[in-house]
């Protein structure tokens, strides 16, 4: 079993989605009552930029912390902390 992978912001980003996922299934049940459009779509927003916002923050934590431990690292183990980078840009 590989070893987990946690930074210190893990925590806070887990909060965040578990909020995430609370205000969707309060949509879905505005959905489900019938809710008018411009009300889901405000609240569809704010579900977006919750999620929005935990992505940056998880990709910020590992720029931040992955990247800088790659300095010193062996140049395979750089190498791959460069690809890992090049994967994760794609989310950005």
């Amino acid at each position: 079993m590989p070893k987990p992978h946690l930074h210190e912001t893990h925590p806070e980003i887990a909060k965040r989605l578990k909020r995430a996922e609370g205000h969707l299934r309060s949509v879905i049940g505005m959905i489900e009552t019938g809710r008018s459009c411009l009300d889901l779509a405000q609240q569809l927003h704010a579900v977006e930029r919750a999620i929005g916002q935990a992505k940056k923050t998880l990709i910020q934590d590992h720029l931040d912390h992955c990247l800088d431990a790659a300095i010193d690292a062996p140049a395979k183990e750089r190498r791959k902390s460069v690809d890992e980078f090049k994967e994760i840009a794609k989310f950005l």
